[in-house]
């Protein structure tokens, strides 16, 4: 994948993202590097982050989870995923895509 945070691959976009778990609530906070920052509040225990991570973003992007494609990254902070035809696009990416 490119080395930018994000980017769209036909109808569907490709997010490079860093995740802090723990956090006091969801939020995209920007950009970590090359990567988009997400903060969510549950820890990276048995799946739990990435489960919610995956709803979050759905709702962020108005799309189901089973839109939502991890593709890279199930065991660290750094993941790669696809998100299939987003209803839209948050403001937090203005000038990232």
């Amino acid at each position: 994948m490119n080395t930018r945070a994000a980017r769209w691959k036909g109808e569907d976009l490709l997010l490079c993202v860093h995740v802090q778990t723990r956090a006091r609530g969801d939020e995209l906070a920007g950009l970590h590097g090359n990567a988009l920052k997400v903060r969510i509040t549950p820890p990276a225990v048995d799946g739990q982050a990435n489960r919610h991570l995956i709803a979050f973003l759905a709702k962020t992007f108005g799309v189901g989870r089973a839109q939502i494609e991890l593709l890279g990254g199930h065991h660290g902070r750094d993941k790669r995923l696809r998100i299939q035809r987003p209803a839209r696009i948050p403001v937090a990416l203005n000038g990232i895509l």
